[in-house]
């Protein structure tokens, strides 16, 4: 019998397979697998357990959408009582975002001299009318008078808008600052504020000694959007007028290609907005 020197065995063994021993077969190639993956986190101290991965963050809830403007029986703008003269055309919210000047609802924008109660009323009741206390509300910007108003057909008129409280009280129901700013202004009868949009809102009829009585220094009179700023009478410097706030806005605007200066304009619009806010709590 013929020995195989170790060589040879060695060669024979290195060339079998599953198969069988060939002189001629080649041990398959070992195949790489994925890297094992490295942690980066530190090995847990004698004793202790590695802690869980923590987990993905939880995505972020959706904000609730805005909730829409309330609605109410209300005339469009420009549409003013009968016989008062012809209205504003100008369907421009010229205070977009502002608070209602007062402070809760509901309240009644028409007519104090074209309501019942006013001079030119429309038939007999007195100015706590119940029909001065309910909708629809109606424009009474560039309603007949002798103030200069450029934004009005007739270049006079109503420089603002009656508004009644909920109920015909005099000192009950709070007027605020439709924006952020300084009060600049206090007079007999007539409250002036400027936003810092830099337009002017001037409140008129409240109760003057309230209003002193709230802002006795001009260290005072900065005052923040919502702020209480007085309450709603009659005061007319010395006379008195039926129980609601007029309201105005002022604002830069070019009437009839001039340049740009600051003019009083129509305030309804901007009230229906506000208000429709005011409903549905957005304030």
């Amino acid at each position: 019998m013929r020995r195989l020197s170790l060589g040879a065995l060695l060669l024979l063994l290195t060339a079998c397979s599953p198969n069988g021993c060939s002189q001629d077969a080649a041990a398959p190639p070992l195949k790489a697998g994925p890297p094992a993956p490295v942690s980066t986190d530190p090995a847990p101290a004698p004793g202790e357990t590695a802690s869980a991965p923590m987990p993905d963050p939880a995505p972020e809830p959706e904000a609730p959408p805005a909730p829409e403007p309330a609605t109410w029986p209300h005339d469009p703008g420009g549409a003013l009582p009968p016989g008062s003269g012809a209205g504003a055309t100008d369907a421009t919210i010229w205070a977009a975002g502002m608070r209602f000047p007062m402070e809760a609802g509901p309240a009644y924008a028409n007519s104090q001299v074209y309501g019942y109660g006013g001079y030119a009323a429309p038939g007999p009741g007195g100015q706590c009318d119940a029909r001065n206390y309910a909708y629809p509300w109606r424009d009474n910007f560039c309603e007949t008078r002798s103030w200069t108003n450029g934004m009005c057909p007739a270049g006079r008129g109503h420089q603002g808008q009656d508004i009644r409280p909920a109920t015909c009280e005099k000192k009950v129901h709070w007027i605020v600052a439709a924006e952020s700013g300084r009060i600049t202004s206090i007079g007999s009868y007539t409250v002036s504020l400027l936003g810092d949009s830099g337009r002017i809102y001037r409140y008129l009829h409240l109760d003057m000694a309230g209003v002193n009585a709230l802002f006795p220094t001009m260290d005072s009179r900065n005052v923040e959007r919502g702020q209480q700023i007085g309450k709603v009478s009659a005061d007319f410097g010395g006379n008195a007028t039926t129980i609601h706030l007029h309201f105005e806005i002022k604002a830069p605007v070019s009437i009839g290609g001039s340049p740009a200066s600051v003019n009083f304009v129509p305030t309804y619009t901007s009230l229906v907005d506000s208000y429709g806010r005011l409903l549905n709590g957005a304030g």
